[in-house]
């Protein structure tokens, strides 16, 4: 079953004072099922990080449709807009997002606070979440206490502890080093096994070879998708690698 419908979807930009318009997206059309670990690759300007934007409820499409549950994103009212967001959406950034005034703690707790959670019910949820991810001993710690890696599934467990239908991840292993991507990556499979859809934009085909399967997106468009299938991760990043070549050298996928 479909939890997210891409359909038809153009996005185009007006320059400031109006002289020319950009077009950033130009018919995008994808479904991701429940449970798939999907990503997102394409070069620096092929329209990815609009598409992210569109999906997170951030922007709006000129033309098309994005459904998830079957609710589409563009019939929401902007004054309903970040109660469906923390309702619906774990997000997980390049550069973590947390607050350095908060604790480790209050960041994860944040969204439930927002959502008007009874204090009784926040330490129920926080407790599993933080065990599983290996961070129950940073409860609370401060962010510029901890390490990149740490941050990083801090801000998994944010993105989490709603139990959202859908996490969006844009470059999470961005500013990783080596050990703390792979330690993300594993946390990625896990929380994917356990039945969570997840839909990750990145330019690191090692990230991308853990997904379940690798849309890839050129001038606005999907150009090709890969599925895992019986791949290994290894067999899998090799397959990438040869689609980024063809998208690179300007080659059409057979």
């Amino acid at each position: 079953m479909a939890i997210l419908e891409v359909s038809n979807l153009k996005k185009i930009y007006t320059t400031r004072f109006g002289g020319s318009k950009v077009q950033a997206l130009s018919n995008v059309t994808f479904s991701v099922e429940k449970g798939e670990y999907v990503a997102i690759m394409g070069e620096s300007g092929s329209g990815k990080t609009t598409l992210l934007n569109i999906l997170a409820a951030l922007d709006r499409p000129t033309a098309g449709k994005v459904m998830l549950e079957g609710k589409e994103l563009s019939a929401i009212k902007e004054a309903e807009m970040a109660t469906f967001r923390r309702e619906n959406l774990g997000f997980v950034f390049q550069e973590f997002n947390l607050l350095d005034t908060f604790s480790i703690r209050d960041n994860i707790l944040l969204p439930l606070v927002l959502n008007g959670e009874k204090p009784a019910e926040l330490e129920s949820k926080l407790k599993p979440i933080a065990e599983e991810l290996g961070i129950a001993e940073l409860l609370s710690k401060f962010p510029y206490e901890v390490s990149g890696g740490q941050k990083q599934r801090t801000a998994v467990a944010r993105a989490l502890i709603t139990n959202p239908k859908l996490i969006l991840a844009d470059e999470p292993t961005g500013a990783l080093d080596s050990k703390s991507t792979d330690d993300l990556l594993r946390v990625f499979r896990e929380i994917n096994a356990k039945g969570q859809t997840i839909l990750m934009v990145t330019h690191s085909t090692k990230a991308a070879s853990h997904a379940s399967r690798v849309l890839f997106i050129r001038d606005g468009e999907v150009f090709h998708q890969i599925y895992r299938g019986d791949c290994t991760n290894e067999q899998l990043y090799q397959k990438i690698s040869d689609t980024l070549t063809l998208l690179t050298t300007g080659g059409e996928q057979r």
